[in-house]
């Protein structure tokens, strides 16, 4: 049996320099919001001919006041261009524009108002927090019939903690990813975070419930012992579940084109985070949080 919570400290210190590092990188760059959020046009085009670079693309298309134009590349003759809402005059006069570099083929177009972009992001953030909410009042009764030697409720906690750290860092991620890359978060996106949270509490509960059965069939023993004892027995499972599911997100990374490809990078970075954090920062909080509870109780 390994002694995973001997060594508390480093993953504690691990994971605080990655959260301190997607903190300073959400405050410094921000997050870059696609249309559905913040109001705009979307236009997906496909050239007959070469497609010309990105650079020609602005270039030509910068005397129609189309604020900052965003052009991602799709497949080999393909791109999306995205661009402040116009009017179908104004949106005729970019697909004339676009004729004059090279035959242009309009697969799509989409316009947002900025109302709508802003009630997305609002409802997108509280579905976020009622989901966080819920998840933690489930776990708090879930495990109610354990309260020693640390309360029900602060199995939730933990779990909360685990979840924010794993949502952290993919949005520091794609902070990064926005500065230098252009990419933007996406109702995909949103909907790849909502999974991790899904994902990461899963594979804690089975933790923590295994930990229960533990407790419940053995007594409490050493509180240490039995999560360490816990945590050795589940960790195969978990090591197996995250594999599977990075197998194919890399696959999806690399083959399922440029829809999924920020989609599936998420996913990769939530899983990953998601796997480290329920048996490295759940657990082992829980331990430290007795101990806490013990030299409090010491001084009294």
């Amino acid at each position: 049996m390994f002694a995973f919570t001997k060594y508390s400290k480093l993953y504690y210190i691990f994971s605080g320099i990655l959260i301190v590092a997607s903190i300073a990188s959400l405050l410094v760059f921000g997050l870059k919001f696609g249309i559905e959020f913040t109001g705009g046009s979307n236009m997906e085009i496909n050239f007959t001919d070469q497609r010309p670079s990105n650079e020609e693309i602005s270039k030509n298309l910068s005397g129609l006041d189309l604020g900052d134009i965003v052009i991602q590349p799709t497949g080999d003759k393909g791109a999306v261009l995205k661009f402040k809402g116009v009017d179908e005059a104004k949106h005729q006069e970019v697909l004339s524009k676009l004729n004059e570099l090279s035959s242009v083929q309009e697969k799509s177009f989409q316009y947002i108002g900025p109302s709508v972009g802003q009630e997305l992001k609002n409802k997108t953030l509280i579905a976020i927090a009622l989901a966080l909410l819920a998840i933690t009042l489930y776990i708090a009764f879930a495990f109610r019939k354990v309260s020693r030697p640390v309360a029900s409720w602060k199995y939730g906690v933990t779990s909360l903690i685990a979840l924010f750290h794993d949502i952290l860092i993919p949005l520091g991620v794609f902070s990064v990813l926005g500065k230098f890359y252009n990419v933007e978060i996406t109702i995909p996106i949103v909907a790849a975070l909502l999974t991790i949270i899904g994902f990461s509490v899963h594979d804690t509960i089975v933790i923590f419930d295994r930990l229960r059965e533990n407790i419940l069939r053995k007594g409490l023993g050493q509180f240490n012992e039995t999560v360490d004892a816990s945590l050795s027995q589940t960790i195969g499972r978990s090591i197996s579940t995250v594999a599977t599911v990075l197998l194919v997100m890399i696959s999806l990374f690399f083959f399922g084109g440029q829809t999924l490809k920020w989609f599936s990078l998420a996913l990769i970075v939530g899983v990953v985070s998601g796997a480290y954090s329920s048996i490295f920062i759940a657990a082992p909080l829980l331990v430290t949080w007795s101990r806490w509870d013990e030299k409090r109780a010491a001084k009294r």
